[in-house]
């Protein structure tokens, strides 16, 4: 149930849900005064979602920053966890997102003897089935470039961060008890709820970030000021999302 509602809940929390509903009271409503303010809402939330600077500025207060490879201790496991790539059912394969920054960096990693395994967390996230088994269809395609099979670990249980979390320390604690350092690696903007679910868990990771929208440095450009970006309003659906979710998350005892 936390599953199914977390899932159609989300939809309230979109920036665009928001400019919908002020366009809605602007044109429906009977009262001039709702009218009026519908289209302020809209022109208020098209105006703040769609500047880039100040979704940067927010996205940097939250955002776990990057460590660089070079800087990382071994250790014996990278848990990845999904949320990296989408199924194309036509085509039969795995197809890449933002978020396969995460894959990447985690077989950079492997390559250069920072981690020994790559241990692939999740199934899929959707509330209906797209053909997407990600830990599953991820292994074939590593095993395809030549990572041995031995190295790859998979969990192919979970649809969330929670469960990414709890399956996993079951998989290790069941069949690897024999490893004992772990970094765990997701996207920067994912970063904080998904190492407190891990320690929850009592499994202690060292974070690794991947997919990075800010860093300690500020370098913006004269467009990010004063363009309206769309694809910005875009960005906000995540960080929203994890703000929501680490507050739901503290409730419910997950972190």
């Amino acid at each position: 149930m936390f599953f199914f509602l977390s899932k159609v809940l989300l939809i309230f929390l979109y920036p665009f849900t928001w400019v919908l509903a002020g366009l809605g009271f602007a044109f429906f409503a009977k009262s001039a005064r709702w009218k009026k303010r519908g289209r302020i809402t809209a022109i208020v939330c098209i105006l703040f979602f769609s500047n880039t600077f100040i979704y940067l500025e927010c996205c940097r207060m939250w955002e776990v920053h990057g460590t660089p490879a070079s800087a990382l201790k071994h250790h014996d496991v990278a848990i990845v966890l999904g949320g990296m790539a989408e199924y194309n059912n036509d085509l039969k394969e795995l197809s890449l997102r933002r978020g396969g920054d995460r894959i990447w960096q985690a077989i950079t990693l492997y390559k250069t003897h920072k981690v020994d395994k790559i241990l692939i967390s999740g199934d899929n996230g959707d509330l209906v089935d797209k053909g997407l088994h990600e830990a599953q269809q991820m292994k074939k395609v590593l095993v395809s470039w030549g990572i041995p099979e031995k190295d790859l670990i998979v969990e192919t249980v979970s649809k969330n961060t929670h469960e990414n979390a709890v399956e996993t320390k079951k998989l290790l604690t069941r069949s690897y008890p024999q490893y004992d350092s772990f970094v765990l690696v997701t996207s920067g903007r994912h970063m904080r709820r998904a190492l407190g679910c891990f320690e929850a868990e009592g499994l202690k990771c060292t974070p690794y970030s991947t997919d990075l929208y800010t860093g300690p440095n500020r370098s913006y450009t004269f467009d990010q000021f004063v363009i309206p970006d769309v694809s910005t309003m875009s960005d906000w659906n995540g960080l929203l999302k994890e703000w929501v979710g680490y507050i739901t998350y503290s409730i419910c005892g997950y972190i």
